[in-house]
């Protein structure tokens, strides 16, 4: 077996109205659910969309320093996360596609090394 995150930019997920997310919900949270049951979900999570709330840990100066914020400005961020226990790339990409089609925008997949 392999992990696997599958995980989305903010920025893919687009302009859509409450009730639309509000309907969206129940469709991943439903996916989650039949990771779970399947054995093979380790994490799922939406990440803090607040860059204020963002913290920063740098050592290359040779002592940890933290500050609040983000490392650096950018104009894409991670915005959820999902971790799997799969056999095989076919699995990971179709548990990828179950999301994608929940959440109703793109996810990408990467086997964690």
């Amino acid at each position: 077996m392999s992990h696997y995150i599958i995980y989305f930019n903010q920025q893919w997920v687009g302009d859509h109205s409450p009730e639309w997310f509000a309907g969206r919900g129940p469709l991943a949270n439903a996916v989650v659910n039949d990771m779970r049951d399947a054995g093979v979900l380790v994490f799922a999570a939406g990440v803090d969309e607040d860059d204020d709330r963002a913290f920063t840990a740098d050592a290359t100066g040779g002592t940890p320093v933290v500050t609040a914020g983000s490392f650096a400005p950018t104009e894409q961020r991670i915005g959820g996360l999902t971790i799997i226990d799969v056999a095989d790339d076919d699995a990971a990409t179709a548990w990828a596609g179950r999301v994608a089609e929940a959440c109703g925008w793109p996810q990408e997949v990467r086997r964690v090394v």
